[in-house]
């Protein structure tokens, strides 16, 4: 199978964004987010966090952070969770273009090692 994703060889900011319409989602429901990528053999410059976040269109935000260094597998496709939301009607605020970001630490430390295969959007039981 092909797979198209980005592979980071050596950077020292990192900052990966997406953008989605929330307003094809189905109302009422609980959704959960994702980024789906591979930490290869070669990885470094991990042992800072990274930050994963939601930012809504109207400043609404929910922020994460994750240790990439430790306990995750090589070489094969993991999800790191970014946050969940709910579409509801009464959220006006969370309705529109949702930003889905990625960021290396605060210092400008060098990293690689890394594949970014996408983002994974979906309801949550």
């Amino acid at each position: 199978m092909i797979v198209d994703a980005a592979e980071l060889l050596s950077v020292c900011y990192l900052d990966v964004r997406a953008k989605f319409d929330t307003r094809i989602l189905s109302r009422g429901v609980k959704y959960e987010v994702a980024f789906v990528v591979m930490i290869k053999d070669n990885a470094q410059g991990w042992e800072h966090l990274v930050k994963l976040g939601l930012l809504f269109p109207n400043v609404m935000q929910e922020e994460r952070e994750e240790d990439l260094a430790k306990n995750k597998p090589r070489n094969k496709w993991i999800e790191i969770p970014v946050g969940e939301f709910v579409n509801s009607s009464e959220i006006e605020k969370q309705a529109g273009e949702m930003e889905i970001y990625l960021r290396g630490s605060e210092g400008l430390y060098w990293k690689k090692g890394i594949v970014i295969k996408g983002v994974v959007i979906r309801a949550k039981n």
